[in-house]
């Protein structure tokens, strides 16, 4: 009797280890199955370190990525060179971080039901992204190497972001043995990956702070004889431009009204609020984190917070993060982040539904509105309304001087008042020139496009 009670002990400690055991397996299971599946390694989602599941369209539906097999790309070859930044190449070295970042919605994986409920086929993913406006956006940056976006500053909706160069991932170019620098950089999201110096569209930083922090900055006037002193060291303009108020200075784009009201600012406000506006960081959405921008004019000589608020000294933004800022002057000093993905369905169940993202307010309303008034005189006085026709157009031109034998780069950005086309946009040309000449050709079909896009609905 001892014998059997003793084995019957061991039989219960065994049962309760084993039933243990299978708790922890089923909560490990439900807590980590996601983690086990989804890992870079794992065959039932990738192929060759690509997604294998799923398929990409555009914001019409329009086929972009095939991701099963080998991936199909779009039937058309400049759909495809204007995609590759967001869908990835096969090899792998452009990456596709917000595929990637959504791989359990599009493998409608889930741990009750396992992976690939729907016939291993996986989901569709919809992007924000227009298959046409990347095409006339590819088309209008020609050869120049640089990036061009436009987004929806209420809703976070990007509707056209194209990366030069690039090429057909269905023709691969020998990129390795190009001797001409045609695929300099090719790899790269010039819009999310890169920093420029801004040049003068940083005067609307500048502005803003100014406007903020000033009480009397309307009421004041600023006399540019071509040159503002300091010791030794100049900040100069390409002319001199005479006594102007703020609002005539930030048309003429007068680095030496810009200095003077750098010198109210000092170092320190100029770079508390680009740190608070945004437009030096960077900005992250559907698991992509763009590049940081960079702003060194606390603690810095007087001339140089002079050349920092004017957009050059060490000033660096990221497209993205600055398109977000240019949003928020648009929408009365509220930032709504940029997305890429707006749905993913796997059969008849949505597995994910974008929402437009506030970044919260930035500046008051009425800064906004100033800046708003500004940027719009310098679209009717200087650059012409005849541009963009059908559109209230507020911009801001910019011509970055990066040093050496290099041109310098152009940059234009701004955004629509229509309320029917809440658009804002940028524009960035490498070794471009002047920011009006080269930008407002590139971006003038490109905001058509999108005004005929959304009257389509």
């Amino acid at each position: 009797m001892n014998r059997i009670m003793g084995r019957a002990k061991i039989l219960v400690v065994l049962l309760l280890i084993l039933s243990l055991g299978t708790a922890f397996f089923v909560v490990e299971y439900f807590i980590k199955s996601d983690s086990w599946v989804l890992s870079s390694g794992s065959p039932h989602i990738y192929n060759g370190g690509n997604i294998g599941c799923g398929t990409v369209t555009d914001r019409e539906g329009i086929l972009l990525l095939d991701m099963t097999g080998s991936r199909t790309y779009a039937a058309a070859s400049s759909v495809r060179m204007a995609t590759i930044h967001w869908l990835g190449d096969r090899e792998g070295y452009i990456s596709a971080p917000a595929l990637a970042y959504y791989a359990e919605e599009i493998s409608g994986f889930d741990p009750i039901s396992g992976l690939y409920a729907y016939s291993g086929i996986g989901g569709q993913v919809t992007l924000t992204l227009s298959a046409e406006l990347q095409q006339i956006a590819l088309e209008a940056m020609g050869d120049y190497t640089g990036t061009v976006a436009v987004y929806n500053y209420q809703t976070g909706e990007l509707l056209c972001a194209v990366t030069t160069p690039n090429y057909d991932p269905d023709d691969v170019p020998d990129i390795a043995g190009d001797t001409t620098g045609a695929y300099d950089g090719v790899y790269v999201n010039r819009f999310t990956q890169s920093t420029y110096t801004p040049g003068s569209i940083f005067k609307i930083v500048t502005a803003a702070a100014a406007l903020e922090t000033i009480p009397d900055i309307l009421e004041q006037t600023f006399t540019c004889t071509g040159t503002v002193e300091y010791g030794v060291d100049t900040v100069t303009c390409e002319k001199a431009h005479g006594t102007q108020t703020l609002k005539e200075a930030f048309m003429n784009s007068c680095n030496c009204a810009f200095a003077q009201v750098a010198d109210q600012l000092g170092g320190e406000t100029l770079q508390q609020y680009a740190e608070a506006f945004g437009a030096v960081g960077s900005v992250s959405f559907d698991g992509i984190t763009t590049a940081s921008g960079n702003l060194e004019a606390a603690g810095a000589a007087d001339v140089q917070v002079a050349w920092s608020a004017v957009g050059q000294h060490k000033d660096l933004i990221n497209p993205c993060a600055y398109l977000s800022f240019v949003g928020a002057v648009a929408n009365g000093g509220t930032a709504v982040l940029p997305h890429l993905v707006e749905t993913i369905t796997v059969g008849s169940k949505t597995t994910y539904q974008a929402e437009a993202v506030s970044g919260g307010r930035i500046m008051s309303s009425s800064t906004a509105e100033t800046l708003a008034d500004f940027m719009r005189n310098n679209v009717e006085s200087y650059y012409g309304d005849e541009n963009f026709p059908g559109l209230t157009v507020c911009a801001k031109s910019g011509t970055a001087e990066v040093g050496g034998t290099q041109k310098p780069n152009a940059m234009f950005t701004g955004f629509v008042t229509d309320a029917e086309y809440p658009l804002a946009f940028i524009v960035v040309v490498e070794d471009g020139g002047y920011g009006r000449q080269v930008c407002i050709p590139i971006i003038a079909p490109i905001l058509q496009a999108c005004k005929e896009l959304l009257d389509a609905g």
